[in-house]
């Protein structure tokens, strides 16, 4: 098919898709108990998508009702790692079979274009489940090393009743990051996603009871502003919090939690990551390539944006240059077309923020190189030209301030130990990225960078065997990989007297 006919493909979808609002508590979708909605308004041309209900803390108490109960009567918990297994493969094929309408409400509902809501984001929801699913038969437990009458067992439990509350970036594989784990060590779940984006969520829960997992050990609760969310953190029946979002919100959070049943938070926030080009760097227009695509990739909203770029003084005039011409690949367009690489800001509110910031970039004395202007792609749309900053220092606030949009700071460094001062200059230690041909010099910055990933002549590498999570002001625990299971788990040592 052509990509007139593709569109057209996606824009007959849009029009014809049933789209489902409601909350999903103890195994059935249903209203508000107030009756409240919110509109769920697509950035794409700002059309009203539905209204969504409108969860606040009678819902909260309901939902963490059902997950206590379902968690209580060992329906879900005390299934074999191998039955829970089994469930949670025919969820991932359950999603795998609607893939196309999952990805279509992720591009309507959050602007992203259509071609990474389908080979990004379906995908790695896809291999996030299925991962870890195949991995929780194969987690064992230990026996610890005891004189010849004893016995010291040392064994996992689940932690209970899981709070989830996930980012409207990438709102699927953000939930399944949560979902997966939680769900494999045999909890029970309340999820929260975003208000911006709460439209795969919402389908991802009939899609699991098809698949058998039970009522009421999956529960899905949108709600508008952060009543719900603090109901969640508040409430003492639940018994491990997980966040993604905000670093501000996640303080806040755990706070919360701490006022009440000390619930365990784990909480991924946010980035100010930078990517280091050293004069070495293997290949110079890969590198170019990678800095584009690290701030416009998602409109620039990644909690790992490469939103920092340091190059070194002496290759930093013709690095620049490539990378300008490099943006011209990235230019906004109707999410729903296939050949987008740049969909729509998420709401209005996050493209004001954006430009506020390039204003601001402008006023503290940074050369705006190009882009940061508003653009009309679709009538009543919310839409950004990726913009490039260079003459920046570490102390302008486009350099410290996440910005969660396509804006690049362009900073100059002399040496290896400037370019690590400034690296590690910032509150965040989400990602960084280092490029440079000295095997040594890749081991030692990659060490002393601040971060809790780091890729080497690349840019976000890893997959899920990687664990993810941040240094200082990024957050504490980690997801994917077989250290994400932790944060699901108790651990209970048991000794027995032969």
């Amino acid at each position: 098919m052509t990509t007139d006919q593709n569109l057209h493909y996606w824009q007959s979808f849009a029009e014809t898709v049933s789209i489902e609002g409601r909350a999903f508590i103890d195994g059935r979708y249903q209203d508000a108990e107030s009756g409240e909605v919110f509109d769920c308004i697509s950035p794409i041309d700002g059309r009203v998508l539905c209204q969504v209900a409108s969860s606040g803390e009678s819902e909260a108490n309901r939902a963490v009702a059902a997950a206590r109960a379902s968690y209580v009567s060992g329906v879900w918990a005390d299934k074999s790692p191998a039955e829970r297994k089994e469930i949670l493969f025919r969820f991932a094929d359950l999603i795998e079979a609607n893939q196309e309408e999952l990805a279509l409400l992720e591009t309507l509902d959050m602007g992203k274009p259509i071609s990474d809501s389908l080979g990004v984001d379906v995908n790695g929801t896809l291999r996030a489940l299925r991962w870890t699913a195949e991995a929780i038969d194969k987690v064992y437990d230990e026996l610890a090393t005891t004189s010849h009458d004893q016995l010291g067992m040392v064994t996992r439990n689940p932690v209970g009743v899981v709070a989830a509350i996930v980012p409207w970036n990438f709102p699927m594989l953000m939930a399944m990051w949560k979902l997966a784990p939680a769900l494999a060590m045999g909890n029970s779940v309340v999820l929260k996603p975003s208000e911006k984006s709460p439209l795969t969520a919402i389908k991802l829960a009939r899609l699991a009871q098809q698949a058998g997992i039970p009522d009421g050990v999956l529960n899905i609760l949108p709600g508008f502003g952060h009543s719900v969310g603090a109901a969640l953190a508040k409430h003492d029946d639940v018994n491990t919090l997980v966040f993604t979002g905000s670093t501000g919100v996640a303080k806040r959070l755990m706070i919360m939690a701490g006022e009440t049943n000390m619930k365990r938070v784990w909480a991924e926030a946010g980035g100010k990551s930078a990517n280091i080009v050293f004069a070495d760097a293997p290949d110079l227009d890969e590198a170019v390539e990678a800095a584009a695509s690290a701030i416009c990739f998602n409109q620039g909203e990644v909690c790992t944006a490469g939103s920092r770029l340091l190059v070194q003084d002496n290759i930093a005039d013709e690095f620049i240059e490539k990378l300008q011409t490099a943006f011209q690949a990235w230019k906004p367009g109707n999410p729903l077309n296939p050949a987008t690489t740049i969909g729509a800001m998420v709401d209005d509110i996050q493209m004001k923020q954006v430009l506020g910031y390039v204003e601001k970039g402008s006023a503290e004395g940074a050369t705006l190189r190009c882009g940061g202007e508003q653009l009309d792609i679709e009538p009543n749309g919310y839409y950004v030209q990726p913009a490039i900053f260079e003459n920046v220092t570490n102390d302008m606030a486009i350099a410290r301030e996440e910005i969660f949009g396509p804006v690049l700071s362009v900073i100059r460094f002399k040496d290896e130990e400037e370019a690590l001062a400034i690296a590690n200059d910032s509150i965040y230690g989400l990602a960084a990225g280092l490029w440079t041909s000295d095997l040594s010099r890749a081991h030692r910055v990659a060490r002393k960078l601040e971060a809790g990933s780091v890729w080497v002549n690349q840019y976000d590498g890893g997959d899920m065997t990687a664990p993810f999570g941040g240094f200082k002001q990024s957050g504490n625990g980690r997801d994917k990989s077989l250290h994400a299971l932790d944060k699901y788990t108790e651990l209970k040592a048991t000794w027995m007297k032969i």
